[in-house]
């Protein structure tokens, strides 16, 4: 009896192992199966990330006939623009600047830089052709999101009017002001105005996430005087110019052969001078020196030549400004970053880029900036550690895989070549309205553009690139074209056409 049970408990035992053989047997099979099929989720997902990205940079493409269509669109509109009000989506703001400064200007004039989340307050000793800019001094202020956007222009015109009143506080023995005379301010106001005179002029409409509506309408000037009344700050402002101008004017002050300027900032704009006598919609004397300044507004160029992908679109009727400001929503600083986000989110959740879960924080607007998406852009790391830092600190995505690096530097390039070829067609149509994008007759010219604003001097890719595409469009007449860096030339130009525009003028500065 007992060896029968021996038997059958050694036979039992054979079928427990083989069961438990088949078990684990059928457990890797399963095993080897969901492996598999991830495997072949993963190709599929990263087949799908890689066709919206090959997607993208089609829709995105600017080959040089593209741009050279941009290039006279521009031009065109330009013509329109000088033609009557209204006549072009470029605004071609009579500027009353019609001369530039010389070198001569001398004494102690302050300015005053609005045109973006920061603004700075600057003041400058200026001692004539021998001396130059003797001095300088420059202070930034952040704007608070509750003042740009706020209910009353009250409350962003007495937040300026305060720091400026601190600045003038605080200055030293290095500055003088001859006994009797009133501080003079040039105001640089970086957004689109109807300019009514030298110091004066209304509030077309807000760009750049500022919407304060009670200021669309009212002069400017007025509006900053009032709130330097109430904080018991003496200073007369000599002259409203936009950014544009003032860095046209800084420009013109070290070199007196630059025709043009550009702000590559926060937002995006330009000026020229032009001749007065194509200015058909002017209506007054023509001034002696024959010239005029024009401050485009360029940023709410359009065309139906300009590669608009469905994220611009949805950009654009999401923003606080649908329908304007096209150029600029696809050139600046303010939303390159922004661009950048809205294709990673579709990514992630359309082709799980980020793996099985989509960044909470990626659905935030804005919460990549443009100089974050730089620093990526710029890693030159086998690694790509940056990119892989940037994500985990803004985006808190703890691990991110190489390939996953590689597709988000792409696209940084893809976004950044964009902005730069279309930056650099914009100032092709405007030397092309000028006459001297081609060589004529073999004449030799020497034009040069000055350039100011944070996407230009900081990131370097995109600058390169603008200034390689401006060669490729001139051809031969690109030897006679100089993009020059023009660092704070909007404040210094404020400042110089205060001193141009002085109530002194002519006076004894003894």
């Amino acid at each position: 009896m007992y060896k029968k049970i021996q038997i059958l408990l050694v036979k039992m035992g054979k079928l427990v192992v083989c069961v438990a053989v088949v078990c684990t047997a059928a457990v890797c099979g399963a095993a080897a199966v969901l492996l598999m099929m991830r495997r072949m989720k993963n190709c599929g997902e990263w087949g799908k990330a890689m066709a919206m990205l090959k997607e993208f940079e089609e829709k995105c493409a600017t080959p040089v006939e593209k741009l050279r269509q941009v290039a006279d669109a521009m031009s065109v509109e330009m013509h329109a623009g000088l033609a009557s009000e209204g006549g072009s989506k470029l605004k071609m703001l009579i500027s009353y600047v019609d001369n530039l400064p010389t070198g001569d200007e001398q004494g102690l004039f302050y300015a005053l830089d609005l045109g973006g989340t920061n603004f700075r307050v600057m003041r400058v000793q200026l001692g004539g052709k021998e001396n130059r800019i003797v001095k300088h001094e420059v202070k930034e202020v952040s704007i608070p999101q509750n003042v740009m956007a706020g209910s009353s222009s009250d409350v962003l015109f007495d937040f300026i009017a305060t720091a400026l009143a601190e600045f003038v506080a605080t200055e030293g023995d290095d500055f003088h002001l001859p006994p009797g005379r009133q501080r003079e301010l040039g105001f640089t106001f970086s957004f689109p105005v109807k300019q009514l005179s030298i110091a004066s002029g209304t509030l077309i409409k807000w760009t750049k996430g500022f919407s304060i509506e009670d200021v669309v309408g009212q002069d400017v000037v007025g509006e900053l005087t009032k709130a330097m009344e109430r904080v018991d700050l003496d200073v007369r402002v000599a002259a409203l110019v936009n950014d544009t101008v003032g860095t046209l004017a800084g420009g013109r002050y070290n070199n007196p052969d630059v025709i043009a300027a550009v702000i590559l900032g926060t937002g995006t704009n330009a000026a020229y001078v032009e001749r007065a006598h194509a200015i058909p919609k002017w209506h007054g004397l023509l001034p002696k020196s024959g010239e005029m300044v024009i401050n485009m507004e360029w940023g709410n160029f359009h065309s139906t030549h300009l590669p608009v992908t469905e994220y611009d679109q949805n950009l654009d009727a999401e923003s606080l400004n649908p329908a304007e400001q096209i150029y600029e929503k696809m050139i600046s600083g303010m939303y390159l970053g922004e661009i950048l986000r809205r294709v990673l989110c579709r990514m992630a959740e359309e082709a799980s880029l980020f793996g099985d879960y989509v960044p909470q924080r990626l659905k935030i607007p804005f919460i990549l900036r443009t100089p974050d998406m730089a620093a990526m852009h710029h890693d030159e790391s086998a690694d790509l550690k940056v990119v892989g830092n940037k994500l985990k600190d803004i985006l808190e995505v703890p691990n991110s895989t190489l390939k996953t690096r590689k597709i988000v530097v792409e696209l940084c390039d893809i976004i950044t070549s964009r902005g730069a070829h279309l930056s650099a067609a914009g100032i092709v149509g405007i030397l092309k309205k000028l006459g001297i994008d081609t060589l004529k007759n073999g004449e030799k010219h020497r034009s040069v553009v000055a350039v100011d604003g944070a996407l230009f001097e900081h990131y370097t890719k995109f600058r390169n690139c603008m200034e390689g595409t401006i060669k490729e469009l001139l051809g031969d007449a690109a030897d006679s074209i100089v993009i020059e860096l023009s660092s704070d030339g909007s404040g210094v130009g404020a400042a110089l056409l205060a001193a141009s525009h002085s109530q002194y003028l002519g006076l004894d500065e003894s």
